[in-house]
């Protein structure tokens, strides 16, 4: 396959509101590009606009967009990205593809929207990531599949088990299930300094689930984000890197970017992963990898396409593109 393969149809992205896309970083931006660029007609809408009726099938509110050529590095920030069409309910099985791009949180919400989505599949839609797939691999939950390559972490919603999880290992990140962009990250040293308040933070008194790992001094290295498509691994990562004080290597939460080669250890992560969840109807999927332990598989919109094409000079939203185009002859 080359990178001029077509994509001629339609083609609906399932994401948040295109006023709140920051173009300059965000992957769905310039994966609408790609996929422009071969021919498709883009269409946008958030998961809201999605329902069902009896008798009419999953349909959706959807907006035709136009993306205009992409703004030079000096232009105004307020610089208009897309010319919009007039809003148009149609079925969800008369796109050639539906790309869901929603960011977390991983909530009751998104959920639903999951099911709509499964009966859009069941309706004859093509959905990328796949419905179930999507459900089957919450962001930090998918991780407990592969307890051989993680580190030592506990889920739960005991209190008490959370302190004897931070005796046994000392320097311990605590996290919030459902954050995004380093959202609600905590870390408790040897001192277990203010653990008890966190705990409260997190845990809610025992109504809310919370994912606690041993700390990996390896972040000071980057927490990397390695990205599959199609299952096969990007060759390329984007190192986080954690600034000043901060313990997050998240861009969200101010961590450098820095895209380098795979290591030999990336590698053996990545092939360990990328056809099993391939085989399992994820044709995009993140991983979260500091050292050589997997901390999180993200597969609800995976990101770091523009700093690994920036720096690297590999085009990954035309990866994601063959990709699209490959899967969609199956």
């Amino acid at each position: 396959m080359t990178q001029t393969t077509k994509l001629n149809g339609d083609f609906l992205f399932v994401a948040d509101p295109l006023d709140t896309f920051k173009i300059s970083k965000d992957s769905t931006y310039v994966m609408m590009l790609a996929l422009q660029a071969r021919g498709a007609r883009v269409h946008h809408c958030h998961p809201k606009d999605i329902e069902w009726e009896s008798g009419q099938g999953v349909r959706a509110r959807v907006t035709p967009i136009t993306l205009r050529p992409r703004p030079s590095a000096d232009a105004p920030k307020d610089t208009p990205w897309y010319d919009a069409g007039p809003v148009a309910v149609l079925a969800l099985k008369d796109f050639t593809a539906v790309l869901m791009r929603k960011d977390p949180p991983f909530d009751a919400e998104y959920i639903y929207s999951t099911h709509l989505l499964s009966q859009a599949e069941r309706d004859g839609a093509r959905v990328f990531n796949r419905a179930e797939a999507l459900r089957e691999h919450p962001e930090k939950l998918a991780l407990l599949a592969f307890p051989q390559f993680a580190p030592p972490t506990l889920v739960t919603r005991d209190a008490a088990a959370i302190k004897a999880f931070h005796a046994k290992h000392k320097d311990v990140i605590l996290k919030p299930l459902d954050g995004m962009g380093g959202m609600g990250i905590f870390r408790v040293g040897a001192d277990g300094m203010n653990l008890g308040s966190i705990i409260e933070t997190l845990n809610q008194d025992g109504a809310q689930t919370v994912m606690v790992q041993a700390y990996q001094p390896a972040i000071k290295d980057g927490d990397k984000r390695i990205l599959l498509i199609g299952g096969e691994p990007v060759p390329f990562c984007l190192a986080r890197i954690p600034q000043g004080t901060e313990i997050r290597g998240n861009l969200a939460a101010g961590g450098r970017g820095e895209a380098r080669p795979l290591t030999e250890s990336d590698w053996a992560i990545a092939r360990s992963f990328a056809p099993l969840l391939a085989a399992r109807g994820l044709l995009l999927v993140g991983l979260d990898v500091i050292g050589d332990k997997v901390t999180e598989v993200n597969v609800t919109s995976p990101t770091c396409f523009q700093e690994i094409t920036d720096q690297m000079g590999f085009n990954v939203a035309e990866r994601f593109a063959d990709a699209l185009a490959d899967a969609l002859k199956r």
